[in-house]
């Protein structure tokens, strides 16, 4: 036992979820071991898309801006009908994240930069090129039995995440079902290398057309993809062929000219959550825990959402900060999200895939002059897309306000030396107490205490302008003088200001704490 490794955190799977995990646990100074089968990236692009939330949670890795360097932003969707009109063009507003509401990606080099990233941590080790054949737990941490074919190695850890994807082996292992169901058509995914632009390159469109529906992506890089359902009578194997591929694309107006075919390839739509996301001393996260249809995007982005949710908890746990209990609320909190986004990702992709002709003329029909109307448009992407990660249960305090259970908004700030700054890079992924006034929380952990200053206002110590009166506004609707931030950005505890005008009147003094080491179940909400 003694000449085995031991590690803090063994994250298994080194896709999306677990190079996040990784970059989040080694900016902790948490020593961490990754395991991955594959020995390199992962060459096809799968995800093709993110949203602001899951920039702003890279952003915590420091990796933001070099990530989103190679992304599309502000690109416009089109549902069109089976002449290829729109019928429903949406554009995204932004939810208060500091970046982009929308942006689309290439997976394989969105993976590079995020694994340049962990380069940075001496204390994280990657065994690349190794399966984990076994997981055994005791009561002091999880023992790992590895394999690169040739020889068998272990390893131990206090706890591990497995984001070793959707077919995943530690869930399998584990005994953990993964319930739901997977959809009977099949869809042949086509990557290709951009050649010659063509109209209507830089929309993403989803060709509703009830004899064969089509998504038509653009992707940075100089790529673009283009998915097709596999109809009944078709041979799967003839479909990814050269010619067959030609004549899909032909379709749509692309041809040779216009584009290299890279890859095409064949894959299936699941609807699945496992039972459980725990067992003992091992997590699951991202595909692992669930797997959505591609519809709104999210499958990949709610995967790093689960890892950022884990990261710090476990990283507070192994310090001693907060007691092992926390962990349950990693679930709690999750969990009822994904099955919202999840839920709202069938349902579009059910408005995409109607194969009824009457269906489709009534669906056209009826959203087509709704959509005109911008409140009308707006209200359908607000419902039909990626809900607001609003927790209701897992690890807050008292629900006092409205602001409880949610992620606080990230604008640009003045810091107490002027500099123009978003509000995560001030904060630091600490605790924090904000308040627009006196502050009225108690806060018995180390957590920066910073004044909501109005704009327009001289930058001062132990402030931050709000340079456009976002986080002002926010507070405001919902009812807030002063909130304690969780390092993640969710707001644990909050007190309600007594006078209209946030930072200027005094604020009620509720005996409300910020968790500490003495982290009581009292403290844990209902974690």
């Amino acid at each position: 036992m003694s000449g085995i490794a031991h590690y803090d955190v063994a994250v298994i799977g080194y896709g999306p979820s677990g190079v996040t995990a990784a970059n989040l646990l080694g900016a902790q100074g948490l020593s961490v071991v990754v395991i991955e089968r594959e020995p390199e990236v992962y060459g096809r692009a799968r995800a093709i898309s993110t949203d602001e939330e899951v920039v702003r949670i890279w952003q915590q890795t420091g990796l933001a801006d070099e990530l989103t360097r190679d992304m599309l932003a502000g690109l416009p969707i089109d549902f069109v009908d089976d002449h290829g009109v729109p019928f429903l063009s949406a554009a995204f507003e932004s939810a208060g994240h500091g970046h982009p509401p929308q942006q689309f990606l290439y997976q394989p080099a969105l993976e590079a930069v995020l694994r340049s990233g962990v380069a940075r941590f001496p204390n994280v080790e990657l065994l690349l090129g190794r399966e984990s054949l076994r997981v055994r737990q005791d009561s002091d941490g999880v023992e790992l039995l590895l394999t690169d074919g040739d020889r068998l190695d272990r390893v131990r850890a206090s706890w591990v995440i497995a984001a070793d994807g959707g077919s995943s082996a530690t869930r399998g292992q584990l005994g953990i079902g993964f319930d739901g169901r997977t959809y009977e058509t099949r869809w042949v995914v086509i990557d290709t290398a951009v050649k010659k632009e063509w109209p209507g390159i830089g929309r993403l469109r989803f060709h509703c057309d009830p004899r064969r529906p089509a998504v038509d992506c653009p992707t940075p890089l100089g790529h673009h993809r283009w998915e097709f359902p596999v109809l009944d009578g078709e041979d799967e194997r003839e479909l990814v062929t050269d010619s067959a591929v030609g004549e899909l694309l032909a379709r749509q107006g692309i041809t040779s000219e216009h584009v290299a075919v890279l890859r095409a390839v064949v894959y299936s739509h699941h609807v699945r959550i496992a039972v459980r996301w725990r067992a003992g001393r091992v997590f699951l996260a991202g595909d692992a825990a669930h797997a959505m249809p591609p519809w709104i995007g999210q499958g990949m982005a709610a995967g790093v959402r689960d890892v950022a949710n884990l990261c710090w908890k476990l990283a507070a746990v192994v310090r001693g900060e907060l007691p092992e209990s926390v962990l349950e609320s990693y679930e709690a909190e999750r969990k009822p999200h994904v099955r919202e986004v999840t839920r709202r990702a069938v349902m579009v992709g059910g408005l995409i895939t109607q194969r009824r002709p009457a269906a489709t003329r009534l669906r056209n029909a009826v959203l087509r002059p709704l959509a005109r109307r911008r409140f009308v448009r707006r209200t359908l992407v607000k419902h039909s897309w990626v809900p607001e990660a609003r927790y209701r249960d897992g690890f807050f305090g008292a629900r006092t306000t409205p602001a409880v259970g949610r992620k606080i908004p990230q604008p640009w700030v003045l810091d107490s030396s002027g500099t123009r700054r978003r509000l995560d890079d001030v904060l630091g992924g600490r605790w924090a107490v904000l308040a627009t006034g006196e502050v009225a929380l108690d806060c018995e952990r180390d957590a920066v205490r910073l004044t909501v200053l109005p704009p327009g206002t001289r930058p001062a110590d132990g402030g931050v302008v709000d340079i456009d009166g976002t986080l002002l506004a926010w507070l405001r609707r919902h009812r807030s003088g002063a909130v304690a931030l969780r390092p993640d950005g969710f707001v644990h505890t909050a007190s309600a200001g007594n006078d209209r005008t946030p930072g200027r009147g005094n604020l009620r003094r509720p005996r409300t704490s910020c968790p500490s080491g003495r982290t009581t179940t009292e403290n844990l909400g209902n974690a």
